[in-house]
């Protein structure tokens, strides 16, 4: 197989790959090791299933009503301040109280530091900051 015949066919790989990756961590993995293998053969591969799989797991925004509701949600009358910062994917400390979103309880929310966030439930890690 000739260069331009493996740079076209990554190309086509990895445009209906991307499109998929974000699914799921194996449907990442799975994409990204077909592409690797394509490129580099056995260790692109194992390269490609790993940034796969890490594209794969990125977590997906929340729908735009839960957000709507959180922005709009009122604010506690006590202010919550913890010296961590909020990142995405990380769970928040315990001493953060969590409210469930009503109409979604896929979703909570919480308001630290002045900032809006949106988490999931069972394991408390930030979906995303509110700006």
């Amino acid at each position: 197989m000739n260069i331009k015949a493996v740079g076209i066919a990554s190309s086509i790989l990895l445009a209906s790959n991307s499109a998929f990756a974000q699914s799921s961590t194996v449907t990442g993995a799975a994409g990204g090791a077909a592409t690797g293998a394509v490129v580099g053969g056995p260790v692109g591969a194992a390269v490609g299933g790993i940034g796969g799989g890490v594209a794969g797991s990125v977590i997906d925004p929340p729908p735009q009503q839960v957000v709507t509701y959180v922005q709009q949600a009122p604010a506690p009358t006590t202010r919550v301040v913890v010296k961590e910062k909020v990142v995405v994917g990380q769970p928040l400390p315990e001493a953060v109280v969590v409210t469930p979103i009503p109409d979604d309880p896929k979703y909570a929310y919480a308001i630290v530091n002045d900032q809006r966030v949106i988490v999931e439930p069972s394991s408390r890690k930030v979906i995303q900051v509110i700006q």
